[in-house]
């Protein structure tokens, strides 16, 4: 494979309608708020999506979501031994950690793209702490309004447990965002692509798990069709470096909402400008 030789900088714009981009366990799982009110989606939830497209399409997969489990495997430990090159360096007591950088990186694309922090105890030998920095970096998506979040309870009212009398109610809570336009951006750097072997042909990967982000998502929080990517933007510079820093590519996609608009219905509300920049084109495709 041909290793990335020029920088990529992404933008990704999503709408949500009528469900939990993405809650928050430490605020009864209500979507995810900054301070200011706009609503949030995690970089690590991002990830783990697009981990799960990747696995869609036939890559080998890391960090494996226990729902997503497609070899049986249930620790990382475990994953990694499978590879006996792996399990040799675990087990030696001068073990590379280059080398087992390398060979990991090699084996599963969410490695060589994201990194991955290996540490295990040690079994028979010094045990292993190695830390791969991946080239694709995401940031955490943010709506470009205010979002209202609506609250409804909901109950149960069947025995989980054989029994003669009938269990009582069980309340909860669930929490939506009836609607919402995101954004998140992301970056892929040539030195640490170079570092993991992260690939042209990985690229492409990581493109099309953009533009298909939320197929095979669906969850009684996320029903299907109410997530949806609505346009992807990718840039590729001409060199390793890049013509233009990241934050700056990042602020030529100007979003707004249309004047005659007072409260966002729908993603046709806003009109989408890219500003120019000399010598760097942009590629602009439709969500699936």
């Amino acid at each position: 494979m041909t290793t990335l030789d020029h920088k990529i900088d992404f933008a990704v714009v999503l709408t949500v309608k009528k469900a939990n981009p993405n809650g928050d366990p430490l605020n009864g799982n209500r979507p995810r708020q900054n301070y200011d009110g706009y609503g949030e989606i995690s970089d690590v939830a991002i990830k783990r999506k697009i981990r799960n497209r990747l696995q869609d399409m036939g890559e080998k997969i890391f960090v494996q979501s226990n729902d997503r489990n497609d070899d049986g495997i249930t620790s990382l430990r475990e994953r990694a031994e499978t590879i006996p090159e792996l399990k040799e360096i675990m087990k030696a007591k001068d073990g590379s950690g280059d080398t087992f950088a390398e060979l990991a990186s090699k084996q599963w694309i969410d490695v060589r793209s994201f990194g991955q922090v290996f540490a295990f105890k040690a079994s028979a030998g010094k045990g292993v702490s190695v830390g791969v920095r991946g080239p694709v970096s995401v940031q955490t998506a943010t709506s470009l309004e205010l979002i209202d979040i609506t609250s409804m309870q909901i109950t149960k009212s069947v025995n989980s447990e054989p029994g003669k009398e009938r269990g009582s109610d069980t309340m909860g809570m669930k929490h939506r965002v009836d609607f919402g336009v995101y954004t998140f951006f992301g970056s892929i750097n040539t030195q640490l692509a170079e570092k993991t072997g992260f690939s042209l042909a990985d690229a492409e990967n990581i493109k099309q798990a953009l533009i298909t982000l939320f197929e095979n998502d669906v969850s009684s929080a996320r029903p299907e069709g109410s997530m949806e990517v609505n346009k992807v933007f990718w840039w590729e510079h001409n060199s390793k470096m890049g013509q233009y820093s990241a934050a700056k590519v990042h602020r030529a996609l100007k979003i707004q909402l249309k004047e005659d608009i007072g409260i966002p219905k729908s993603f046709d509300d806003y009109t989408i400008e890219i500003a120019g920049l000399d010598g760097l084109s942009v590629q602009e495709y439709d969500g699936v």
